[in-house]
This record gives C-alpha cells, structure tokens and sequence, in this order.
C-alpha cells in the first residue's frame, strides 16, 4: 500500500520546537488518517532532539542548522533527515506532506539563520534529503496539489 509522509506537527502531535503543534484540520488529512495512510514523523524528534527545544534555523547557503543562542544542532537535524528517510522507504512512501518554512521541513522558503524572520529561497534539512531521494515534497500550504498529486498516482 503506498503511503504519505507527514510532519507529525500536522496531525496534532505536540513536537513542535515550543511543545504545541500545527494541526490542520482538513477532510482529505482525516480520510487519509482514517484510511491509515499516513506516516507521522518529526525529524528533530528522530535526531535526538527534545520537545520543547530551542527555536532553529539553518544558516543561509549552508546545512548548517544552529539554535538562537549559536549551538550549532547539525548533526542531529542530518540525522533526523536520515532516519525520516530511513522511515520514508521502510513504509513505501510516494510523497510528503512537510511543515512550511521549518529548518527540517521546510519546502522552497525557510528562515536565513539571523533568527530576524528573514525568509529566503531554500528547502529544510529533511526536506532536500527526501526530494534528492526522487520523494515529492508538499508543504501543508499546497494541500490541493498533494491531492492531486495522490489521485494522479492512484
């Protein structure tokens, strides 16, 4: 059966950066829950991360992800794409559905690394790791086009 990726923020699950979520409350995120389609997933849980966590964000041009005080997070984002990956071919995924502008998720339009809500032309960690994969990225701002994207490959 194939299956659909999903920043688990998404769906409800409280694993955002500052312990809430980003739960959409849409009819085809329900059906497609219901149907058991749906691989939930936060890849700064996955790479070790906790909940809450400092807010992150990957520096301009770069892989590289640092938190506002200047850790750099690096490794542990890499290894949440990793593992999201690792997770994404396990359960036949064909596309995902990711968190907008997130550093790990993120699709075409994250934040620069100033932490100044600068917004600049790039993709999160987990999100160019998927798309190089040859997996379709979505953010939830393109639901229709999932859909379509979903009924197209059916």
């Amino acid at each position: 059966m194939r299956k659909i990726l999903i920043s688990a923020c998404l769906i409800g699950e409280n694993v955002k950066y500052d312990g809430g979520n980003n739960a959409l409350h849409v009819k085809i995120l329900e059906q497609w829950k219901q149907e058991g389609l749906l691989v939930p997933l936060c890849p700064e849980v996955l790479g070790g991360l906790g909940v809450p966590r400092p807010a992150c964000e990957v520096i301009e041009g770069t892989n590289r992800v640092v938190c506002k005080s200047g850790e750099d997070v690096s490794i542990a984002f890499a290894k949440g794409a990793t593992e999201s990956l690792r997770m994404a071919q396990e359960e036949g995924v064909c596309m995902a559905i990711l968190k907008a502008r997130s550093p790990s998720c993120g699709k075409d339009i994250i934040y620069d690394g100033t932490f100044t809500s600068t917004r600049v032309n790039d993709s999160g960690i987990t999100c160019k790791l998927l798309q190089e994969s040859g997996i379709p990225v979505f953010s939830e701002e393109e639901l229709a086009l999932a859909e379509a994207f979903w009924r197209q490959k059916g």
